[in-house]
C-alpha cells in the first residue's frame, strides 16, 4: 500500500494522527523534540517535522475516509496525482529521527530574495540571492562574480544568511 501524504489544517497534525490511529487508518507524522521558551520556562516539546502534512498507508480505494476526521483539509497532489511516499522514505525519516539529534535536523524552504551562503563546492563561502525554487534545485545570483548559477540540494551545503 502507498503512502499518501495529507494536508492538514495549521497546528492540527498531531491530532489529525492520533484520529485517524482511532479509526485503524496506519499514519505517521514525524515529530521532533525542540525547546520552546516562555517568558517563565523552557520547555522541550514535540512538533511536528513537516508542518500541516501527516502520512497515510491505505489502499486507494479507502482514501476518501479520512475527511471524516476534523482538521484534514485535502491530499497533497503531484501532477495532477495524489502524491506518494515510498515506504523507503518513510524508513528514511524514521531512521533520521531515531538516530540523530533533534536540535540538527531542520525542514528548510527558501524564498525568493532570500540571502543565501554556500558552504560546499567550488563556490564555498559566497553569498546568493535566491532568484527561483523548485523541488530541490535554487536558481541563485553571486552579485560578487556577477553569475547566475543553479544549485542541486541534494548535492550542495547551503544554509540562509542570518537576519540582521
Amino acid at each position: 500500500m502507498p503512502w499518501f501524504v495529507l494536508y492538514t489544517k495549521s497546528n492540527n497534525e498531531k491530532k489529525v494522527a492520533e484520529r485517524l490511529s482511532a479509526i485503524n487508518i496506519d499514519v505517521y507524522c514525524p515529530t521532533i523534540r525542540t525547546e520552546r521558551k516562555w517568558s517563565d520556562r523552557i520547555k522541550v516539546v514535540e512538533v511536528p517535522l513537516f508542518k500541516s502534512f501527516c502520512f497515510v498507508n491505505l489502499d486507494e480505494k479507502d482514501r476518501a475516509k479520512v475527511f471524516t476526521i476534523p482538521g484534514v483539509v485535502r491530499y497533497l497532489f503531484w501532477l495532477n496525482k495524489p502524491a506518494v511516499v515510498q515506504q523507503k522514505e518513510i524508513d528514511t525519516i524514521r531512521e533520521l529521527l531515531n538516530s540523530f539529534n533533534h536540535n540538527l535536523i531542520k525542514v528548510e524552504t527558501f524564498k525568493i530574495n532570500e540571502s543565501i551562503l554556500i558552504n560546499s563546492g567550488v563556490f564555498e563561502g559566497k553569498e546568493a540571492i535566491v532568484l527561483s525554487y523548485q523541488g530541490k534545485k535554487i536558481m541563485v545570483k553571486i552579485d560578487s562574480l556577477d553569475m547566475y548559477i543553479s544549485i542541486d540540494l541534494t548535492k550542495s551545503k547551503i544554509q540562509k544568511q542570518s537576519s540582521v
